[in-house]
């Protein structure tokens, strides 16, 4: 996934950026602005990157099309730190005039891209906030006096297409409030992996199977909800690893025979060789940690399951390169697990510490004196791991004798 951002420079410090979609990680110039593209923007900018990672605290500037703008669309973020530019190719009509007046009066920022003088964007002037000018677009005895009338109505301005000092120098001397362009600051490509909607949609089933409450029609009920995830999990069941003399039709004998703590932890591990794409031996060193994980936790007298999924969400977030934070935010996780994955905190965050800490060959104050039965832990959770990968599919050989990396 790939978001452009441009800053908006206000003397010598950034006063906001623009995000523009970006069809690659090299793209150098935005795609066209469609309600498609506009879509991605805001899709990826609220539920992938996070607004604060991509601008801080700073204004951000997203152009929506008719769309967003008669409420055909919902805007899924609340007024604020963001502005919305009208498109100069949106035609202000009626329907979108009385919409803008609503966005407005609700608290909105907007600004008029590209205005033109005596465009019908004319009849916005009231309820903007800022007004961006192409320096090109007119000759300079236009310009210079729309300035000081937009200046006059108390409109913030921003002159856009600066490419050169002699621009920069040009533009202030008009009144310009603000400058965008190559010559205060380039577009900056930002990149980021990406999950589909299935994917999306796992990792939220993952999360939602982590509750330490969950009973037995919950469970089924949950992995019912993804049809091929359903069909995974009784191939799982009647496969020869799990030793079954019968074979099982429903995803309830299923649960039944196998066990709930069972079938959750055959489908985190579905679930992740699907979200992360990775190999067995990896995935088998994952599944090593999250095991340690829960076999510390039940030694501090915690509950061995929540330490389980506290070491495979630990270990997700490192394999798809991601802040945990991010990857946390995107699941319905337990309280005391986020808590755990994020800030180490509580009996589960000392027992995550006190496993990295043994993959590290450091010592932990958590387990001082235990480092031997550490090591008689990791080699069991290693046989373990084994035998589960292999019940639910997920690996064709052994893992080697080593500690998995982070």
């Amino acid at each position: 996934m790939h978001i452009g951002r441009q800053p908006i420079y206000d003397g010598d410090r950034v006063f906001g950026y623009e995000l523009l979609f970006r069809s690659d990680a090299d793209a150098r110039v935005a795609s066209a602005r469609g309600a498609s593209a506009t879509g991605t923007i805001i899709h990826n900018a609220f539920a992938e990157f996070g607004l604060t990672s991509l601008v801080g605290n700073r204004r951000c500037f997203i152009n929506v099309t008719r769309e967003y703008l008669t409420g055909q669309l919902p805007l899924p973020f609340a007024p604020g730190q963001v502005v919305l530019e009208v498109l100069e190719n949106v035609d202000v009509d009626d329907e979108v005039a009385a919409f803008v007046v609503r966005l407005a009066g609700a608290g909105y920022d907007i600004a008029l891209d590209d205005f033109v003088v005596g465009s019908d964007h004319e009849r916005l002037l009231d309820v903007a906030s800022y007004v961006k000018m192409d320096l090109a677009s007119s000759e300079e005895s236009v310009l210079r006096p729309e300035v000081a009338r937009l200046r006059g109505r108390g409109l913030t301005l921003v002159a856009e297409r600066v490419e050169t000092d002699e621009d920069i120098a040009y533009a202030r001397d008009l009144g310009f409030h603000l400058l965008q362009g190559y010559a205060v600051g380039r577009a900056q490509t930002l990149s980021m992996r990406t999950l589909s909607l299935s994917q999306t949609r796992r990792l939220e089933l993952f999360g939602a199977l982590s509750a330490t409450d969950l009973d037995l029609p919950s469970v089924v009920s949950l992995i019912s909800a993804d049809p091929a995830l359903a069909l995974r999990v009784l191939q799982a069941t009647n496969s020869a690893q799990t030793g079954l003399t019968r074979r099982v039709s429903s995803l309830h004998e299923a649960v039944t025979l196998i066990g709930v703590n069972r079938i959750r932890q055959w489908v985190s591990l579905m679930v992740l060789t699907e979200v992360t794409g990775v190999d067995d031996e990896t995935l088998l060193g994952l599944v090593t940690r999250a095991r340690m994980c829960h076999t510390v936790t039940e030694w501090m007298g915690g509950p061995g399951d929540s330490g389980f999924v506290v070491g495979l969400v630990a270990g997700i977030a490192e394999l798809m390169e991601e802040d945990i934070h991010d990857v946390v935010r995107r699941l319905p996780l337990d309280l005391s697990i986020a808590a755990a994955v994020v800030e180490h905190d509580g009996l589960l965050g000392q027992a995550l510490d006190s496993v990295l800490a043994y993959e590290d060959w450091s010592s932990t104050p958590y387990l001082s004196g235990r480092r031997n039965g550490l090591a008689e832990a990791h080699l069991a959770a290693m046989v373990w791991s084994n035998r589960l990968v292999a019940e639910q599919g997920g690996a064709s050989r052994p893992a080697r004798p080593q500690r998995p990396t982070r």
